[in-house]
């Protein structure tokens, strides 16, 4: 295996194009030929990790925090992360992080948060605006089929839970070719009449060039038109957060109870008890607070995510009950989740999850 191997298929999974404009995912130490035996995952990257990838022969860490965040200026070891990198290439382990774009995906990380709650009917809390396209095709009728096949196969016509969407009108194309062409219906220099099919999809805009080539490639004509139309809608495979259901309603304590042990809590931060019943929830794993109005809006009875400040505790105004579960305790099964996406395309590659407990965070 090389290390392209395992990081083209987790860009594919989690797209880099999602990620936030501040972050810092992919590749981020080590060259993509790389030859390599075993991964490590990790949600941190620490010098234990890498001792730890070191010791059981793991030539690449994926992470979900970046280890290099902001621009590194100097390796002299003067810092953590200076002495996480310096360590790596001298042991030749490459590093490559997913970090907003594994959160911004479906089955991304807030669905395996929403997993240990067993959520119920889940839904993108903030769905991603700007990121689909229409592609509009037109093709001899004969022939649609066969290329809407190929467009759905690049990954066109996905709205929702829903695939293979497109909406399609008969007409009649005209052209004249001209000296030189190699026309697939009609005769050089004769005006010629088509029946054909007006092909309309979406398409998420990471898959653009993808889609075209193979538009171009399954088009029966020398010359394909075509147009891309930029879409305003919300794209609800892709965003920020999580809403679901509870299969059953539950009291507040109740519902603290099983976050504290489902997800091993120390200690967690709340709003004050309103004394109703949870039933729909809201999560972002991470640092989650810039969505704590959305969650309110969605019409959840609580929102569970880590980091919040003092003074955001108040923005619940006895609306919504916030929990604050912590950071490394809401992110923690992304290890498991990341393992699974690479297990399942490569079974036989061993990928070990990491054994050092990176939480910087104690609790007394």
């Amino acid at each position: 295996m090389r290390v392209q191997d395992i990081t083209s298929l987790l860009d594919r999974l989690a797209p880099p194009s999602y990620q936030a404009s501040y972050d810092n995912a992919g590749l981020l130490v080590g060259q993509p030929d790389w030859s390599i035996e075993k991964v490590l995952v990790t949600l941190d990257v620490t010098e234990a990790v890498v001792r730890e990838a070191k010791e059981r022969r793991a030539g690449l860490i994926v992470a979900h925090h970046p280890i290099i965040f902001g621009g590194l200026k100097r390796l002299t070891g003067a810092t953590y992360v200076e002495r996480v990198v310096m360590a790596a290439l001298e042991a030749k382990i490459a590093i490559y992080a997913a970090h907003t774009n594994l959160d911004s995906v479906r089955q991304g990380v807030n669905d395996a948060i929403a997993d240990k709650m067993g959520l119920l009917d889940r839904r993108i809390l903030a769905p991603e605006k700007g990121d689909l396209l229409k592609l509009v095709t037109f093709v001899p009728t004969a022939q649609a089929d066969a290329l809407r096949l190929a467009l759905f196969e690049a990954g066109a016509g996905q709205i929702g839970q829903y695939d293979s969407c497109s909406f399609n009108l008969e007409g009649t194309g005209t052209f004249r070719a001209g000296q030189g062409a190699k026309p697939f219906v009609g005769a050089v220099g004769q005006l010629h009449r088509e029946p054909e099919t007006r092909v309309e999809t979406v398409l998420p805009k990471h898959l653009e060039r993808a889609i075209v080539r193979a538009l171009r490639a399954a088009h029966p004509y020398e010359e394909v038109a075509f147009d891309l139309y930029p879409l305003a809608n919300e794209n609800p495979m892709v965003g920020a957060g999580m809403v679901g259901r509870l299969p059953h309603e539950m009291p507040e304590l109740e519902f603290l109870a099983l976050l504290k042990r489902e997800f091993r809590v120390g200690a967690i931060r709340h709003t004050a008890l309103l004394g109703k019943p949870i039933r729909e929830v809201a999560l972002c794993g991470g640092a989650g607070s810039f969505l704590r109005h959305k969650a309110i809006a969605s019409g959840a009875q609580a929102y569970v995510s880590a980091d919040f400040k003092y003074h955001e505790f108040f923005d619940a105004e006895g609306r919504i009950l916030l929990a604050d579960i912590g950071h490394f305790e809401s992110e923690q099964f992304t290890i498991g989740l990341l393992c699974s996406m690479i297990s399942e395309k490569f079974p036989t590659f061993a990928c070990l999850p990491v054994e050092k407990d990176t939480n910087p965070i104690t609790y007394f």
